[in-house]
């Protein structure tokens, strides 16, 4: 019975949430069937498991045995901790320059530029990239036919760049002749500008004509650069034409990418646009944990709880806290825990606590929707106004430490459930729509500066 609940939950949660709080429990059921002992690792561990799967274990066993079954939560013994290595402090590569030199993959010659590091299953999953990292598996296995081109867009430090070298090496593992090649948008256009300088136009186009995979990132630098857009338009041009595929990341949508000739805009826009998002607490958890142990060490849930809800915007600046702490914690030889994070963290909590308030978000909001700050704390209730009030209150709950009701009190005493329904719909819609999405991206760069 425990299996077939543990297996359902695996269709229903993301793989990395399920792999961090239900794979590990133990259970066993009284000899009644009226009740069931479930052991959990710690006591942090067991309250998390408690207020958020209780209900659905409860709903799940309840289906299968037919009746209510009890659950008990208990702690499992504790084991002696195997002897780890101290910690190691590894820079990895960053979103827009990946770390490649002796790292490149060559395939017959062919010098593709590929990060062998950067894979789908170092990748972890969330509701923030799940449809991108769907449609970038669907590309790697089934190059040249749907979603061509892809075009993945999002802040920086969110594994745009990850996802493309993903493609690149499941490419290169299904066909290892394939010519895949990963560039930056400046890269082109420095490579542009040599064919140009030396009249190897010829030569230029036969490389970039002949790959089965293209992966560029970044090609907002195209802006302005009317031959390099109107190379890179033939390129695409010829290589969509041999059914090979194109992956491609921005820091926008197409449609909000400025001084790029619609044509190329339209081209784009005419395969799969899909947006990654800012990380959720769950999803910025399961990374701290899972990276903290690539570098050999363990992270207490509790610590990589109290980092990730201080630490909101990107992966990226998640990988440093995540090396600072470690760091902090092999130069004074202590075990890491929150107090520990909090002293590795300090510069950077005192500037976000100093940076981002609810006061701020209400005047930032206010004035990029040209409403008055007092229409935030206002009963006047037309769509101007109640749309950027909505925002407001999401952008509370994503940036601050304010419980619902503190929220509520803020924005003229509204009710915690107005709060959670705001949060609720904008959150939803920002999955769906792209000019909401960019306009929360300008907002929260605006609030972090």
């Amino acid at each position: 019975m425990w299996q077939a609940c543990v297996e359902q939950l695996a269709q229903e949660l993301p793989e990395q949430q399920f792999n961090t709080w239900i794979k590990p429990l133990n259970a066993s059921l009284s000899e009644d069937f009226s009740r069931i002992h479930i052991e959990v690792a710690n006591r942090f561990k067991l309250d998390w498991i408690r207020a958020q799967y209780a209900g659905r274990l409860a709903a799940l066993l309840q289906q299968l045995y037919g009746q209510a079954i009890q659950i008990d939560f208990l702690l499992a013994p504790k084991e002696a901790p195997p002897r780890s290595a101290p910690p190691r402090v590894v820079s990895e590569p960053d979103d827009l320059s990946p770390t490649l030199g002796a790292a490149d993959v060559e395939s017959h010659g062919f010098k593709n530029r590929i990060n062998t590091s950067l894979c789908f299953d170092s990748l972890v999953e969330g509701t923030a990239n799940r449809m991108a990292r769907a449609a970038a598996m669907h590309v790697a296995n089934v190059p040249g036919q749907l979603y061509n081109p892809l075009f993945i867009y999002g802040g920086v430090g969110l594994g745009k760049t990850h996802l493309m070298h993903a493609v690149g090496n499941q490419l290169l593992v299904n066909r290892p002749d394939a010519k895949v090649l990963y560039i930056h948008a400046e890269q082109f256009v420095s490579d542009v500008v040599k064919a140009y300088q030396r009249k190897t136009f010829d030569e230029f186009k036969q490389y970039y004509h002949s790959l089965d995979l293209l992966l560029i990132d970044d090609v907002q630098f195209f802006a302005n650069k009317d031959r390099t857009q109107e190379e890179f338009f033939n390129a695409f041009e010829a290589l969509l034409t041999k059914k090979s595929h194109i992956v491609m990341t921005s820091d926008t949508y197409p449609k909000g990418l400025t001084d790029i000739h619609e044509r190329l805009v339209s081209r784009f826009d005419s395969g799969l646009t899909v947006a990654i998002e800012p990380p959720e607490l769950e999803m910025r958890v399961a990374i701290l944990i899972a990276k903290a142990r690539n570098e050999g060490a363990e992270m207490p849930e509790e610590v990589a709880f109290f980092v990730a809800k201080n630490v909101r915007s990107n992966v990226r600046e998640l990988e440093g806290a995540l090396r600072k702490i470690l760091a902090y914690s092999r130069f004074n030889q202590k075990d890491v825990s929150i107090q520990l994070a909090r002293d590795a963290l300090r510069d950077l909590l005192s500037i976000q606590n100093r940076q981002i308030s609810v006061e701020n978000i209400q005047k930032t909001v206010a004035d990029y929707y040209k409403i008055k700050v007092a229409d935030m704390y206002s009963k006047k209730r037309p769509a101007s106004i109640a749309r950027p009030r909505q925002i407001a209150m999401y952008l509370a709950k994503e940036l601050t430490q304010k419980s619902l009701p503190e929220i509520g009190e803020l924005f003229g005493g509204r009710d915690h459930t107005t709060v959670l329904h705001a949060v609720r719909k904008i959150s939803a819609e920002r999955q769906t729509l792209s000019d909401l999405n960019q306009q929360l991206h300008v907002l929260e760069q605006t609030l972090k500066g």
